[in-house]
């Protein structure tokens, strides 16, 4: 095949030429990240090599002296950043280089507002990688071949950045990648060697690979030879004492691919029958990926300060996929495998120390810092709430962390904690209360808050898809349970105070309208497991009760809607004896009550969030009723 012939021309797609000409925009007061972002990814290419080799050693081709270059031409307004690492193939660059293959990238970006500083910090989480090029350069060439295969299998890939990118092969004897940016009129900058050492000292100093450049100028023995410009060795195996918090920070950056600073963070070494390091982070913003339970994680495996795998899910649960970092371990096997982690002592040693540390430091921000925490909470709290249900060991330590929104708080501010509200219980009452819904407005209108506000009981409003699953899995913290508002039968005499009303007129209550229950039964048949009369209501006609083991009616919807097979039972309706429409249904005409029972159904379903299945039988019921109410 012609080299013609073998040249062949691709668009971007669609969501490449979208965030291209936004990334260019939004980052170019801070274009210099292009460099890091190069670098990190020369990085991640030599680690990849690292770990292949191990299985098969004939990919270092005779030179495992990795390492990153980089060098400029001011004649030809060229800056060159190149590895030896593990390198592309041609179906690699094209799916590398020509698409984002990344899940949510279209809600990523609709997210984007036109706004340059906002734009930029979400630019940022979801990562940029070797499109920041074209922050700098109006083209850019590729030259790569992957290692372990022939030299004519090398590539040549180069865009302008508009639309369309070229890939043709090329022979290349040496295996990695080599990234050629033809920079722009005003990039003068990048061109002057002081200015990029600076640049390489500040956002990658901390890698763990060198990073070379030509001397600037001869030293006393005449060599100009290259020069390493970082201190290449891992950040995370240098004693605390030994690093700045600025170092700590650039590090953050280059392994979350964030351009913000993290939240905190916490670097330890453990010595003994066990020893390993790690260095994790609390990201001040949300990742991009953080509601995607089944994604990656972001945590790094090393060994021996070899790379071994990302996202290694074995070394943090899933409530706590928020965190960043690296655990490097002298102790496991190099050619250690994700089969391995599953079933080994040691990666649950390094979890379990891990979680303990990250819940250590949350206690004490939550303790210590309120602002701060208020900040966490408010970005990852609805992923912590997970950790009651996934987390059985440390299930009242999260649950301790956890913050709600309640009847006496103002607004939806989640402030208050468990041992908040466990303060704050009147005497004599025995549990914890809350009340579910899919909104926190609907939480706080509930029917079911009715009788608790009468007797002034605070509850907690839940609004979160994930609270109905955690509370099921907690129940009980520092021996009180945690009781649904909305779930079984309620004894306002175990609310607590002293005005707790009397049984014996409950009785009686129950007794005179027990002709009306019968019949509202009977007109409502098996939609309902029964009819009752309400200790719960006071200004509502009527509300939906489930059992105190099953699932809140809103859960029971999302469930359905997911597909998900759940165990269903029927509601109980109940009525509030004092309520006018009760009263008046006494004396209402046989044929009127059939209405009003199923009315009253479905009106107490829609306020739980429920689907009415035939809403036009429900409006026609509607219409009926106000023509009788006319005549």
């Amino acid at each position: 095949m012609t080299a013609a012939a073998d040249k062949q021309t691709h668009e971007f797609q669609t969501e490449v030429r979208q965030l291209l000409k936004l990334m260019i925009h939004s980052l170019y007061s801070n274009r210099e990240i292009f460099l890091r972002e190069l670098i990190s990814n020369a990085s991640d290419a030599a680690d990849k090599l690292r770990f292949q080799s191990l299985q098969d050693e004939a990919l270092l081709e005779g030179d495992g002296d990795l390492a990153i270059r980089i060098s400029f031409d001011k004649e030809a307004r060229t800056l060159t950043v190149a590895d030896n690492g593990i390198g592309m193939s041609r179906d690699e660059v094209q799916d590398n280089l020509g698409t984002i293959a990344r899940s949510g990238t279209r809600q990523f970006l609709e997210q984007l507002s036109g706004d340059q500083s906002k734009d930029a910090r979400l630019i940022g989480q979801f990562g940029v990688g070797f499109y920041s090029a074209f922050i700098v350069a109006d083209r850019v060439t590729v030259l790569t071949r992957k290692a372990g295969e022939e030299a004519a299998a090398g590539v040549r890939w180069e865009s302008t950045g508009e639309g369309e990118y070229t890939i043709e092969s090329e022979a290349r004897e040496r295996r990695g990648t080599e990234v050629i940016l033809h920079l722009k009129e005003d990039a003068d900058e990048f061109l002057d060697g002081y200015r990029l050492r600076r640049i390489i000292r500040t956002y990658s100093d901390h890698i763990d690979l060198p990073i070379r450049m030509a001397r600037e100028a001869a030293d006393e023995e005449g060599d100009t030879e290259d020069e390493t410009v970082n201190k290449a060795n891992a950040l995370w195996m240098r004693p605390r004492n030994e690093i700045k918090d600025e170092e700590y920070v650039e590090f953050y950056k280059h392994v979350a691919h964030d351009f913000d600073e993290p939240l905190t963070w916490m670097h330890n070494k453990v010595e003994g029958n066990q020893s390993y390091a790690s260095l994790l982070y609390i990201p001040k913003r949300a990742p991009f990926d953080l509601w995607d339970r089944e994604g990656g994680h972001g945590v790094k495996l090393y060994v021996k300060r070899i790379f071994i795998m990302d996202d290694a899910e074995q070394l943090m649960p899933r409530y706590l996929r928020f965190v960043r970092g690296v655990i490097d371990s002298d102790d496991l096997p190099l050619n250690v495998s994700r089969e391995i982690l599953q079933n080994n002592r040691q990666i649950d040693r390094m979890r379990a120390a891990s979680v303990k540390r990250i819940l250590d430091t949350l206690e004490k921000m939550a303790a210590d810092e309120a602002e701060k925490y208020a900040e966490f909470w408010g970005t990852f709290g609805r992923v912590l709430k997970e950790g009651p249900a996934e987390d059985f060991g440390n299930r009242e330590r999260v649950a301790k962390l956890l913050r709600f929104a309640s009847t006496r708080g103002e607004g939806d501010v989640e402030a208050v904690s468990l041992d908040d509200y466990i303060g704050r219980m009147k005497e004599g009452q025995e549990a914890i209360y809350y009340v579910t819904a899919d909104s926190f407005a609907a939480a706080r209108n509930s029917p079911h808050l009715e009788v608790f506000r009468k007797y002034d009981v605070e509850v907690l409003l839940l609004g979160d898809p994930v609270d109905e699953w955690w509370v099921s899995h907690l129940q009980e913290y520092d021996g009180k349970r945690l009781v649904s508002a909305a779930k079984g039968e309620l004894d306002p005499a175990k609310l607590g105070g002293e005005n707790a009303p009397d049984k014996a007129e409950q009785e009686k209550t129950e007794t005179e309208l027990k002709p009306l229950v019968d019949r509202l039964k009977a007109a409502l048949g098996e939609t309902v497991e029964s009819v009752r009369v309400s200790s719960r209501l006071t200004d509502s006609p009527a509300c939906l009760v489930v059992g105190e083991q099953e699932f809140a009616i809103n859960m029971q919807r999302m469930l359905k809607a997911a597909g998900q097979p759940f165990p269903t039972g029927k509601p109980t309706l109940e009525i509030n004896p004092d309520h006018a429409i009760i009263r008046s249904l006494g004396e209402a005409p046989t044929d009127s009550v059939d209405d009003w029972a199923h009315v009253l159904y479905e009106q107490a379903l829609l306020v739980e969030g429920g689907q009415l299945e035939d809403p036009a039988a429900h409006v026609k019921r509607v219409n009926r009723l106000l023509q009788m109410s006319r005549s």
